[in-house]
């Protein structure tokens, strides 16, 4: 995969979706109707991290450890404020939601050829933990710090020309 600024990316929340017992897959996310969260400064970080689990052996006279239960983390979003902007309006509304919520990112790798280029993606769901406005300075924007609690694995697409 080619290298790619962060610019040109797009996030965008989708509607209620459920948790799974079993990862998630592309197809999954199909059926979702896309509203892009408008006005992003900063995206943040998503992707498994594991627990370590660890256990002091006194026959080895050493801690063992291992690998416990993933977890994808909690995406931070941060876009300049616009209340009219229908992709904020749906992240203020999933916070007083108990429902998870789909979740696309799209990155601008698309490739330069193919009948339908599209870039690749990250796909989750993910609970909308709060969206606190940080009003910040004088000569700051005023932000909206959205939270989402990723309760997924997160799905990786990559570019197509089709």
């Amino acid at each position: 995969m080619p290298r790619f600024a962060t610019a040109g990316s797009k996030v965008y929340i989708g509607a209620p979706l459920d948790v799974k017992t079993t990862d998630f897959v592309a197809a999954d996310f199909s059926s979702q109707s896309w509203v892009e969260i408008g006005g992003l400064t900063n995206i943040g970080s998503v992707g498994d991290t594991n627990q370590e689990v660890n256990s002091s052996e006194i026959g080895l006279g050493r801690d063992i450890s291992v690998k416990g239960t993933a977890n994808a983390g909690t995406l931070s979003l941060t876009c300049n404020i616009d209340t009219s902007d229908a992709g904020q309006i749906a992240l203020r509304a999933a916070q007083k939601s108990i429902a998870n919520y789909a979740f696309k990112i799209e990155f601008p790798d698309k490739p330069s050829t193919g009948a339908s280029p599209k870039g690749s993606q990250r796909l989750f769901i993910g609970l909308v933990m709060g969206v606190p406005e940080n009003l910040g300075g004088a000569n700051q924007f005023a932000a909206l710090d959205a939270t989402v609690k990723i309760n997924s694995n997160v799905v990786q697409v990559g570019p197509s020309a089709s």
